[in-house]
């Protein structure tokens, strides 16, 4: 372990090895999610400022989605591509410091900003019945939308502080002492974490484990079985009010609620995938170390690559946008 005066270098993470089909698949999945969430940020953002109403909620929130998947592949994935194909990069402490705080910051706000998706489809299925007063306030003011987006980037921010202050460049003999879930879980560029104390780094690590792992997951799971069981009792109301005009939504709902819990599902499957193989290599060290943190590595970009590719079997735009590009 390097020492620098009294604080320890944690977190650089270990070095695996990988196929060359591995990298490569890496690579694939790494394209995907930046050329797919630039897409929907693109087609759906277009979409949203021609609105003159201001665009669907739901298609904000979708765009903030989108746009933190596309920033984390841009400013971390494909730097993780150039450490595969072999070139060591180092950066200085001003760097280091920019780029550990940037990628926490960035990989909470996904988080958040995929459960702000899940929750807000859940109040959306809410209010489409059975109240026939709730009809005409369905969609929402997207000022109350957009402030809890900013919200979620400003508290994200201020919480990445502490990995911007205690980060530092490493070197090559610099070993592995504590994995941050949300961050890294291999060297990248030399960036280190330099607590104060071991204490301290495994403070800030379990709290963003709990924080931006666990609890969220925990939540995302909870407010689909709330949609599932909304839209369960949508239909039994649809079979027995046909004419009631609120039912007449109940459709739409439905096909949203496929996109949005397929999107969650996925999620949670990787993120989920990616905590247990993390934490177990932390505390049950052995033979299979290496296999756990490559399975961490793919599943924690599943979820950037392929959400573009479950909106666009789900959304309207995105899918007319598509059929547009590969038949003309």
């Amino acid at each position: 372990m390097e020492e620098n005066g009294d604080a320890e270098l944690v977190g650089m993470g270990l070095r695996v090895s990988v196929s060359p089909v591995q990298t490569a698949f890496y690579i694939i999945l790494v394209m995907m999610g930046i050329l797919g969430n630039a897409t929907v940020v693109g087609v759906i953002g277009k979409s949203v400022m021609m609105d003159r109403s201001g665009g669907r909620n739901s298609d904000i929130i979708i765009i903030n989605m989108a746009l933190s998947n596309l920033l984390v592949s841009v400013l971390r994935n494909t730097l993780l591509i150039i450490s595969d194909v072999g070139l060591e990069l180092y950066s200085s402490k001003e760097w280091c410091q920019f780029l550990m705080g940037v990628w926490v910051w960035l990989r909470s706000v996904n988080v958040w900003s995929t459960l702000f998706l899940s929750a807000f489809h859940l109040q959306t299925l809410r209010r489409v019945a059975p109240a026939i007063g709730n009809l005409h306030r369905t969609r929402g003011a997207p000022k109350i939308i957009l402030l809890i987006l900013g919200l979620i980037w400003l508290l994200n921010l201020i919480y990445s502080i502490p990995a911007h202050i205690f980060s530092t460049n490493g070197n090559q003999n610099t070993t592995e002492t504590l994995m941050l879930v949300s961050s890294t879980t291999r060297p990248l560029l030399g960036c280190v974490w330099n607590f104060p104390s071991s204490f301290s780094g495994l403070a800030y690590a379990t709290t963003s484990m709990v924080i931006h792992e666990t609890v969220p997951i925990i939540l995302m799971a909870f407010t689909n079985i709330g949609s599932l069981y909304t839209l369960y009792t949508h239909g039994r109301m649809r079979s027995s009010a046909h004419d009631a005009p609120v039912i007449k939504r109940v459709p739409a709902e439905r096909r949203a609620a496929k996109v949005i819990l397929a999107l969650i599902m996925l999620f949670i499957a990787s993120w989920g995938t990616s905590i247990i193989s993390v934490n177990y290599f932390n505390y049950n060290r052995g033979s299979s170390a290496d296999f756990l943190l490559v399975i961490a590595r793919f599943a924690n970009i599943i979820f950037i690559a392929m959400s573009p590719v479950v909106l666009a079997v789900g959304h309207r735009r995105l899918r007319s946008f598509l059929k547009s590009a590969l038949f003309h």
